[in-house]
């Protein structure tokens, strides 16, 4: 795709413009010319992610116009006063909806029947990307101008991992135009155009950066950081064993896990009581990874590790995960006859699907010491 966009305008020169011009040596002139060329082979080959970068007055937002004026120029109401579920289009449908929210990072349904305008700016970032991704027809090109401009920068680079996943999964086309450079490792686009340097450049998929995580065992009072970001519920047993996850020295992550008392006494199992991810770190498996830690830990003390899940995204995690053997999965009934297959269970109008952990154990003096390193928050 070759593009050619020139931008001319009068100059009046006011009292003030003449000013500056003397002041600054600026050369007089009665119009302003401003021209760039742009050639983007994406015809070439197959891609997901495209990355157009560059500072401000480069001509980035100039050019993508020219190239999709439609997707640039498309805006989204939000209605003040209904969920943001409804502003969805009409004909997906609510599972369609939850897996989208959650896959582009935004995995908390109690903020998704909230209306736009409550939510935070990352939230609202996350939720404008599914809107936009579900709106544009696979065969089109996504194109978000100022992508990432108004979160803060961790947001941005955990967002974009997760908005690109999504894509690819998708099978979506979809464009990044930005001021900001960090956001290249992350969303790991097929390919960048530089318009301040005009190039173009095919680039092969890697992995994202690193996110180094440390895990401490704390007291069931720091549950406090995280519940209202609980999906179901902000109860808490203050009998359960309690890790959190911290990301340079900030806490992100949450889980929990309790005794499997009843019938199950004897046969030494923990089971999974509350996993939660703060929200600017949802979406890049931050969740999976330290629920999956703490059972190597159980494992590694001689117990068997369960849990169970009814949020769309965190059973397909596990689903990826070969650490973890579903035992019972969200399906339609086959009656509880011995050697059945696995079936639903509900709890009221959930279904809930069950998990075993059947990955390697934690050496055992590490795990002891797992449990006695504590922090307080």
């Amino acid at each position: 795709m070759k593009v050619s966009v020139v931008v001319e305008s009068d100059v009046i020169r006011s009292p003030r413009v003449l000013q500056i011009e003397g002041l600054f040596d600026v050369p007089p002139t009665e119009r302003t010319v401003l021209k760039w060329d742009a050639n983007l082979p994406i015809e070439e080959r197959p891609w997901n992610v495209g990355l157009i970068v560059g500072p401000s007055g480069s001509g980035k937002s100039t050019i993508a116009r020219k190239l999709w004026p439609e997707q640039m120029a498309r805006r989204f109401e939000w209605d003040p006063k209904r969920s943001i579920l409804d502003a969805f289009p009409a004909d997906m449908g609510i599972k369609e909806i939850a897996q989208l929210l959650s896959s582009v990072g935004f995995s908390s349904p109690p903020s998704w029947v909230r209306p736009f305008g409550v939510l935070s700016n990352g939230e609202q970032f996350r939720v404008t990307m599914a809107r936009v991704l579900a709106e544009t027809p696979k065969d089109e090109i996504a194109v978000v101008d100022e992508f990432t401009s108004v979160v803060d920068r961790t947001v941005a680079r955990i967002g974009s991992h997760a908005i690109a996943k999504t894509v690819r999964r998708r099978g979506q086309k979809f464009v990044a135009v930005t001021c900001h450079e960090d956001v290249e490792e992350w969303l790991q686009p097929d390919w960048v155009f530089r318009p301040a340097e005009q190039t173009f450049a095919w680039r092969d998929l890697q992995r994202r950066p690193e996110i180094k995580l440390e895990v401490f065992r704390v007291h069931h009072s720091a549950w406090r950081i995280f519940q209202r970001y609980h999906y179901l519920s902000a109860d808490h047993n203050p009998g359960a064993k309690c890790f959190v996850a911290m990301h340079e020295g900030q806490p992100v992550a949450w889980t929990s896990w309790l005794p499997h008392f009843g019938q199950y006494r004897r046969k030494k199992i923990y089971r999974g009581h509350r996993l939660v991810v703060l929200p600017d770190f949802q979406g890049v498996g931050i969740g999976q990874a330290i629920h999956t830690f703490a059972a190597s830990i159980f494992a590694g003390l001689g117990f068997r590790a369960v849990t169970s899940s009814s949020h769309p995204a965190e059973i397909a995690g596990r689903l990826r995960n070969p650490a973890w053997k579903l035992t019972r999965a969200p399906a339609r009934s086959t009656g509880g006859r011995t050697g059945a297959r696995p079936t639903m269970t509900r709890s009221r109008t959930r279904a809930v699907a069950s998990f075993e952990y059947i990955g390697p154990p934690m050496e055992r003096d590490k795990a002891e010491a797992m449990m006695n390193t504590w922090i307080d928050l």
